[in-house]
This record gives C-alpha cells, sequence and structure tokens, in this order.
C-alpha cells in the first residue's frame, strides 16, 4: 500500500476573508484529507469548516500538538500515515512550523522517508519584512524575547548590536497583551538612528505597518495592546 503524505497547510492570520489568504490547492488539500494534527481542535475544525463548507466534519480525525496534549507520534501519525492516509499539519495561525511547535512532526516525518508537502500561505514574519523596507537579505527571527524587563533589555540591545555590526535585520515578537511593553522597551533602549518596524494585524481590515527611526517613534503615541504585531529593527 502507497503510504500518505504530511501536507503543510496555512492557515488565516486572524479573522480574514478566505478568498484573500488561502490558494486553490489550500482548499483541495482540506476537502480531500480527513486527517489533522493541530495546534487546537476547536479552531482548526472552525478553520476546515469554513474552507470545505459542504465536508462533513464528524468524520474527520484531529489530533491535537498542543504543549499540554499527549499526541503520540507512533500511534497517532505514522500508522495513518503508513496505512495510506496523508495528514494535514495546522498551526493556530499563519503557516506550520514557523513560530510553531510543529517542526518536531516534520523532524520525525523526514526520518521515515515520509513524503511533506508544504503548501503556500500567508506567514506574519515574512509579509512584516516584505513591507518594512528593511534589509531581506540578511534577516533573523528571533521569536519572542525575555519576558524579565532587565533581561529583554539585555536581549533589545544585544540585537541592535548585531543590526549595527552585520546589516542583519532583526525580527521578533511578543504575546499581544505584553506588546506594549516591549514597544516602550525598544523606544527606550535602542539608538536614536535604530530603524523600528511595528508590523500590526497583518491582512485585517486594521492593518498597520510603520517603519519610523527610534527618535521618531519617540513622538507617536501608539498602543498596540492585545493586538498580534511583528517588531523588526535594523
Amino acid at each position: 500500500m502507497k503510504q500518505g503524505k504530511l501536507i503543510l497547510i496555512p492557515t488565516l492570520i486572524g479573522n480574514g476573508d478566505i478568498k484573500d489568504s488561502i490558494t486553490e490547492k489550500i482548499i483541495k488539500s482540506i476537502q480531500k484529507t480527513n486527517f489533522y494534527i493541530v495546534e487546537n481542535i476547536r479552531s482548526a475544525r472552525r478553520f476546515v469548516k469554513k474552507v470545505a463548507p459542504k465536508k462533513p466534519i464528524d468524520e474527520i480525525t484531529f489530533f491535537s500538538y498542543g504543549k499540554h496534549d499527549k499526541f503520540d507520534l507512533q500511534e497517532d501519525f505514522l500508522q495513518n500515515i503508513l496505512s495510506g492516509n496523508d495528514i494535514g499539519l495546522i498551526s493556530e495561525a499563519g503557516v506550520p512550523a514557523v513560530a510553531d511547535p510543529g517542526s518536531k512532526i516534520i523532524k520525525y516525518a523526514h526520518k521515515y522517508n515520509i513524503q511533506v508537502c508544504p503548501l503556500v500561505g500567508p506567514s506574519s514574519i515574512l509579509l512584516a519584512l516584505m513591507s518594512s523596507g528593511m534589509n531581506g537579505q540578511n534577516f533573523a527571527f528571533n521569536g519572542y524575547l525575555p519576558i524579565e524587563k532587565k533581561e529583554q533589555i539585555r536581549k533589545i540591545k544585544q540585537l541592535e548590536n548585531i543590526c549595527a555590526k552585520t546589516g542583519q535585520t532583526q525580527i521578533f515578537m511578543e504575546a499581544p497583551y505584553r506588546n506594549n511593553k516591549l514597544l516602550k522597551n525598544l523606544i527606550g533602549v535602542c539608538n536614536a538612528n535604530t530603524m523600528l518596524c511595528v508590523a500590526t494585524n497583518i491582512t485585517q481590515n486594521n492593518e498597520s505597518i510603520i517603519t519610523k527611526s527610534i527618535n521618531e517613534w519617540r513622538t507617536i503615541k501608539t498602543n498596540i495592546n492585545k493586538q498580534p504585531s511583528i517588531f523588526l529593527i535594523s
């Protein structure tokens, strides 16, 4: 029997319109795939139903790989793949395995020579970089910065130093409810001529992408509390 494939399925960023971000290939893949590994079952079910409203949702098997879940790679993943079933990997938002724990599953697939099929879709990180005006030839994504203020400030200074020495764009993010604290620290710590881009609510109707020097940011009143944002410095 031919074994199945692991299909990396991008989702919407926020509550955007399907036709604006989701390709026809994603729609067709969801229509024919009945096994999914997902970060959150509830939101994944809503997404699948939104993309393929005629697909019987109760005939679909969802496995959750959140940090508190006991997902068994051998039983839940490998056995289904070897039985000929394609499995879709769905992140909570955007593309799987980028700022997302799904890479462990993909690594496991490669170990057993399972075909991995990435589908094109929205990534807030790349969309922010594209629209920032910063160096897209040399950049680094740093994930989340430390939460504790002293450690966060130390990390900001370290990243700013890398920018100054190498020209490498530094990209990072924060839990939305801590955005304002991070922005305050960036404005307070970075040099006046350091460039900062704040990309908020990407792909949404209230999307805002602003690149200014730190000196200019110090004159702007901004409230990005609880709004998904990507930060870039150069």
